[in-house]
């Protein structure tokens, strides 16, 4: 007795642990074949909360993870590409798309021998890895996916087969009333939490209910219990994020939370509801009616709260307060999210949008330089404000080149990302170059420009400011380049324009030589050729920029 329970609990941690790494395995071959289009598509959604929806709904429909999604989600929060108002759409998609994998259970778990049609499926997609010549090859996990969650699912049916005595267990809890359909939603909760999927935890109950050991009604109770349950990927991927990131895992779970509370408060009408939208009764087809009832749930849920998504960000806004330990001078990076549920790619958009904001900071350096020969400031202010920069562009720059290096080195990182990443570890050191070369400008800079004969009029100065303005606009272009993407063409440009710059360094100092052998102030002079050599060596950073987009 005691080894046949032993037996039967093995098979069923087997069952379970295929089935999830089967659902894995079909995510991460669905977003290795999709590239970066699904993080792109989740990247660009506009302020349209229902457009939102139906991304969120669509990305999770195809990965078939809502945690997957979510977890998207959070990241491009923390990384600042979505807003908190963009990613509640995306959330409440995600919910109805995660409904997708119960009506795949529903339908192929039960309607004919699934683990028959596992073994062609796994054979189709091992082949498809040696047609690495084709982009076919990159969904070969995807098919292998699939084939494996067929046959955990085939064996899960197997090893869930309780008997009489487990169903007498299953029966004692729904003849609890209030309390046992209270009791299953905890138990859901729990066990999803604990198997960090909701899918898996519908295609458990769909199994028991179709062997006969869960009645309807604690399976709908299980089944709302783990949406609650499947909130644990997003909390977790927000531990050590920002504020904002914070606020998006909140309203994951609180929403979850007061959608399953509002099914509770109505669920006889619910129930009663779901039996008449699915023909035949629970007992005759269970399966169907616990796949409409996850799908009109979820739905359901959306339409109430869709209305009031401006409201919802203001509430968590209230409840989750800014973080005094975010307005410092110091740059914090992005948390490292769960790997499990992250593709290459993902860690690549946020680490695109970080090098942004280090440009950003370098061009607000590199601006405070040309200003100030328009309009002087005090020596000091000029000091603080671009040490300040250099100092937090340093930060920046050591935080991102670490991530950067452990990117290149994650499993499931191809040739291509590794490539990628690289290039993004060229670009931030160019970029922390130029703000040292920046730094070394402003020291020479404050001591031309606090002379005592300085004049904005002067010959010199307007030399240094063109060249000066002839380096930013090289500079604005390869900020464009890096985030928009260039052409062959527009590189071409590029190196016309370094040419250029490297020609107007040889002609600005050949022009000081000829005053200084006409007796002009040889200190001046000095400075003058100084600044011409760091603006130039500005541009060989601008340059090493481009080249690496």
């Amino acid at each position: 007795m005691i080894f046949s329970i032993a037996a039967q609990a093995a098979a069923f941690i087997g069952a379970l642990s295929l089935l999830l790494f089967g659902m894995n395995m079909l995510s991460d071959g669905i977003q290795k074949g999709a590239g970066s289009g699904l993080q792109k598509l989740l990247s660009k959604i506009t302020e349209n909360r229902f457009y939102a929806v139906l991304t969120g709904l669509g990305v999770t429909a195809l990965i078939q993870s809502s945690g997957a999604t979510t977890v998207m989600v959070v990241s491009f929060v923390n990384a600042e590409i979505l807003s908190l108002e963009q990613a509640i759409g995306v959330i409440f998609g995600a919910n109805i798309g995660t409904t997708v994998t119960a009506w795949i259970v529903s339908f192929f778990g039960f309607s004919f021998s699934i683990s028959a049609a596992a073994v062609p499926l796994f054979g189709f997609g091992f082949i498809l890895r040696y047609l690495k010549k084709t982009r076919l090859h990159n969904f070969a996990d995807c098919f292998m996916g699939f084939a494996l969650l067929f046959l955990g699912l085939g064996l899960l049916k197997e090893s869930l087969d309780f008997g009489p005595a487990a169903a007498k267990i299953f029966l004692a809890i729904s003849d609890l009333g209030l309390a046992g359909i209270i009791l299953g939603v905890i138990i859901g909760a729990f066990i999803t939490a604990l198997i960090h999927s909701s899918s898996a935890m519908t295609a458990i109950v769909l199994t028991l209910a179709a062997n006969g050991s869960l009645s309807w009604e604690l399976s709908a109770a299980i089944v709302l219990g783990s949406n609650i349950g499947s909130t644990v990927d997003a909390v977790m991927s927000s531990m050590g994020a920002n504020t904002n990131a914070k606020r998006t895992a909140f309203v994951h779970l609180a929403f979850n939370i007061s959608g399953t509370l509002l099914a509770l408060m109505t669920f006889r009408p619910f129930l009663a509801l779901i039996d008449y939208i699915v023909p035949a009764s629970p007992a005759e087809n269970i399966t169907s009616h616990i796949a409409m009832l996850h799908t009109v749930f979820n739905i359901s849920a959306t339409i109430v709260f869709i209305p009031f998504v401006n409201q919802i960000a203001n509430l968590a806004r209230k409840i989750v307060p800014e973080s005094t330990k975010e307005k410092d001078a110091h740059y914090h990076m992005p948390a490292i999210l769960p790997h499990s549920r992250m593709s290459a790619d993902l860690y690549a958009v946020q680490m695109h949008a970080e090098i942004s904001k280090m440009a950003t900071k370098v061009m607000e350096m590199f601006d405070s330089i040309c200003n100030s020969f328009y309009n002087p400031p005090s020596s000091d202010s000029l000091n603080e404000n671009v040490s300040r920069l250099e100092n937090y562009i340093d930060e920046m720059n050591d935080s991102i080149s670490d991530f950067l290096q452990k990117c290149s080195r994650l499993p499931n990182a191809n040739a291509r990302d590794r490539q990628y990443f690289s290039n993004l570890l060229h670009i931030t050191d160019a970029l922390e170059n130029l703000s040292d070369e920046t730094c070394s400008l402003m020291h020479t800079a404050r001591k031309y420009i606090g002379s005592e004969n300085y004049n904005l009029a002067d010959e010199r100065t307007k030399e240094i400011t063109d060249y000066l303005e002839l380096v930013r606009v090289f500079f604005e272009q390869a900020c464009t380049f890096f985030n928009i993407g260039t052409s062959e063409g527009e590189k071409r440009n590029s190196e016309a324009l370094e040419t250029r710059i490297d020609e107007t360094k040889h002609n600005l100092k050949e022009e000081s030589r000829r005053r200084i052998e006409k007796g002009a102030d040889v200190r001046k002079e000095l400075q003058y050729i100084d600044m011409v050599r760091k603006i130039e060596r500005a541009g060989d950073c601008v340059w090493a920029i481009v080249q690496a987009v």
